[in-house]
């Protein structure tokens, strides 16, 4: 009997030992188990850190952390929110790698190195190496326009308030442009090429040598006017139609001809515009621009009094219209052809995408042609459109970018060869040669 409870005794023991014994292992398996879950989250926490890129030199402007529960234990993870550029519209990414590609832009590879100062004497303009250059410029180099009066004016450089100072005094000996035997002349005045400020004198009724005795500032700093010129249009004012360009006076080289920090008088012939002749025909088209959705429309209205090109006294004309920038085709559309007439109507909208910071760098030539079914297409004559060029052209251009989202219409004449001044793509394009100065026909 004794013994039998030594037995009992001793099995009681043996087993509170054993779960002693299962308790101590199981609370040290369970510390390690969350020993390893705080290495494996710091890891973690470490991978995902050097994934991101060096923040380091900013403060971080827009964050938000994550919890993860793991083993019953939340983790922090801290996540970068990382922002990117706005969306450029694949309409303007076309135009941009059409430009890129014509340019062939060549690959270029960037470093980091240290700049030296250069001879300061480097990249300016010496104006002794220009003795022979006509400083006083007219609007065109060529030698087939008219004068039409004379324009007297003062240039000075205001150094207090950083300004151009412009006076204009009077004007000489101006055209007849009513059918009353006189004008209704005002002039407008631009700093170009930027013409993000332009002024306009007061109409002179009646008057063919009006006075004017106005004064006018552009803000530009001293230096920037190496690359500026002032061009001065001169305008019959109508009160029922559009207005007559009487013509231009340009400017070059403000800095190459005198000091303006003094008052400089200049009295200069104002040169006619080229579009005057007419026996080519007319041609109506409208310009219209959306700078938001970056698309320009061009609608070909109408025709009028075109020259006939076939035998039997009559044409077959189409209008094609060429963008150019910087010398490279990068769009060209037509309209339909109309069979045997010299009035032709088309009322048809071209659309070109055309992103706003590339309104300035494009020029539209405009081509009337009479459509052949045998032979060779012929040359009727042509036209051009663009901030860059000087006449009805400019005007036109600059008056549908001060009034964007509205159609702005213009006759215009047609002329054998577009202006001297159209930067026109090289004979040795792969696309159909687009310059009309030496060629009578043009082949589609």
């Amino acid at each position: 009997m004794l013994a039998a409870m030594a037995a009992v005794l001793l099995a009681a023991v043996g087993y509170q030992c054993a779960a002693t014994w299962r308790w101590i292992m199981g609370r040290a398996r369970r510390e390690s188990e969350d020993s390893n879950c705080d290495s494996l989250s710091r890891q973690a926490a470490i991978r995902i850190s050097h994934s991101l890129p060096d923040l380091q030199t900013e403060p971080l402007k827009q964050e938000y952390v994550q919890e993860h529960k793991d083993a019953g234990k939340k983790v922090r993870i801290l996540v970068l929110r990382q922002t990117t550029l706005p969306i450029v519209p694949d309409r303007h990414q076309t135009f941009q790698r059409q430009l890129s590609h014509r340019l062939d832009l060549p690959s270029i590879q960037f470093s980091i190195c240290s700049l030296e100062r250069a001879d300061s004497s480097i990249g300016l303009i010496k104006p002794e190496l220009y003795k022979n250059e006509l400083v006083r410029q007219s609007s065109t180099d060529s030698g087939e326009l008219e004068f039409c009066g004379k324009l007297h004016f003062a240039l000075r450089y205001d150094q207090e308030v950083e300004a151009l100072v412009v006076k204009i005094f009077e004007a000489r000996d101006l055209p007849i442009k009513d059918v009353l035997g006189s004008s209704d002349p005002y002039i407008k005045v631009f700093l170009l090429p930027d013409r993000k400020k332009k002024f306009q004198t007061k109409v002179h009724r009646k008057n063919l040598n009006p006075v004017f005795n106005e004064t006018f500032l552009f803000s530009v700093p001293y230096e920037e006017l190496r690359q500026r010129y002032l061009q001065f249009s001169v305008y019959d004012f109508d009160r029922f139609s559009r207005h007559d360009l009487i013509g231009h006076v340009v400017l070059k080289g403000l800095l190459e001809s005198a000091d303006l920090h003094q008052e400089i008088e200049y009295t200069m012939n104002i040169l006619a515009p080229p579009q005057e002749k007419k026996d080519l025909g007319e041609l109506m088209l409208s310009l219209c621009y959306l700078p938001t959705a970056g698309r320009l429309t061009v609608t070909v209205i109408k025709g009028r009094n075109l020259k006939a090109m076939d035998i039997n006294g009559s044409s077959d004309p189409y209008v094609k219209i060429c963008l150019i920038c910087q010398g490279k085709r990068i769009k060209k559309k037509k309209t339909t052809v109309k069979k045997n007439t010299l009035s032709p109507v088309y009322n048809e909208a071209l659309v070109f995408d055309l992103p706003a910071e590339n309104v300035y760098d494009v020029t539209l030539l405009v081509k009337v042609i009479d459509y052949d079914l045998i032979g060779p297409n012929e040359l009727i004559g042509c036209t051009a459109i663009g901030s860059s060029l000087i006449g009805i052209g400019r005007d036109h251009w600059l008056e549908m970018l001060d009034n964007a989202r509205k159609p702005v219409a213009q006759w215009y004449p047609l002329n054998k060869s577009p202006p001297t001044n159209v930067n026109l793509p090289a004979n040795n394009q792969h696309n159909s040669p687009l310059n009309c100065l030496s060629m009578k026909r043009l082949i589609e």
